[in-house]
């Protein structure tokens, strides 16, 4: 792939999700950064979907339009949606309850999740270190 090509690929991504935000940002209400409503449509309820052996027998046997009229469609969504909560429930609530939870997260997102490398990369400008 050329660098022009990936470019426009790169370009197409960043456009698709600029539109779910838009289109997420009608939904739902409250203090809540675009990137929790990316994540929680984009990769949350998109995981849950993607596994759902219903929905990929039918998006292989269907129309798109067929395919967005299934109630099994909208099954699976309610099933992701209450899936997603009790998840993230649990897991919050083991974190709060834990020390020992939250300094495996600490651990994971110094370590492989690049944490501190991120936020570097999101100020690269500033050059002063945080006190404390």
């Amino acid at each position: 792939m050329t660098e022009t090509g990936s470019g426009q690929v790169q370009q197409k991504e960043k456009a698709l999700l600029n539109e779910i935000i838009s289109k997420v940002n009608t939904l739902f209400e409250g203090d809540l950064t675009d990137e929790d409503k990316l994540v929680y449509v984009n990769n949350v309820l998109k995981g849950k979907l993607l596994e759902s052996e219903i929905l990929v027998t039918q998006a292989a046997n269907n129309t798109k339009e067929q395919f967005a009229n299934s109630p099994d469609l909208a099954n699976e969504l309610m099933n992701a949606i209450m899936d997603a909560f009790a998840a993230h429930t649990t897991m919050s609530k083991q974190a709060l309850d834990s020390e020992k939870v939250r300094h495996g997260l600490k651990a994971i997102l110094l370590g492989p999740a690049q944490l501190y490398e991120a936020l570097r990369g999101k100020n690269s400008s500033s050059s002063q270190p945080a006190s404390g």
